[in-house]
């Protein structure tokens, strides 16, 4: 198995286990990570996410598949359930594509169908409204002030 792609199987496992430590260790100090959710996240944010959503999670079941990698690039799929804080089911679908330096992952860029996981999480608002970009937008606001509170309250 490359080291790259036992580096994935690592992140992946830590997500299954709530391990947002181990999940964290996995990030290139500079690392950079992109989902419809958290577009735009660097460095020290990447680890905090993790962290933050394994703290929170309750029910998450995760499985993984595809896993691929090389010196240079990777990809990975995951399964994830788990009950969202409107008290709603979610079944994500993710597709992963990585990037590597230094035996981290560097780059990371995810992707799911937002209209799809918003009918899930909201319910008839995200059954009507899921398509628009400024509801997304309004997601990722909400989404990047959570971790903006859960990091600063992690480096008090």
């Amino acid at each position: 198995m490359h080291p790259n792609e036992a580096l994935i199987r690592q992140l992946y496992t830590g997500l299954q286990d709530l391990d947002g430590e181990a999940m964290a260790a996995c990030y290139h100090p500079q690392a950079q990570f992109s989902d419809p959710v958290f577009p735009d996240l660097k460095g020290a944010a990447v680890g905090g996410m993790w962290r933050m959503l394994c703290q929170s999670a309750t029910d998450l079941s995760v499985s993984f598949r595809d896993i691929r990698a090389n010196d240079n690039t990777g990809q990975g799929h995951v399964e994830a359930v788990y009950t969202f804080s409107t008290g709603r089911k979610v079944h994500n679908s993710i597709a992963s594509r990585f990037e590597f330096l230094d035996g981290k992952i560097i780059r990371q860029k995810d992707d799911f169908n937002f209209w799809r996981w918003s009918r899930m999480t909201l319910g008839v608002t995200g059954f009507m409204l899921g398509w628009a970009p400024w509801l997304q937008r309004k997601v990722q606001k909400r989404a990047a002030r959570q971790l903006e509170h859960y990091l600063a309250r992690k480096s008090v």
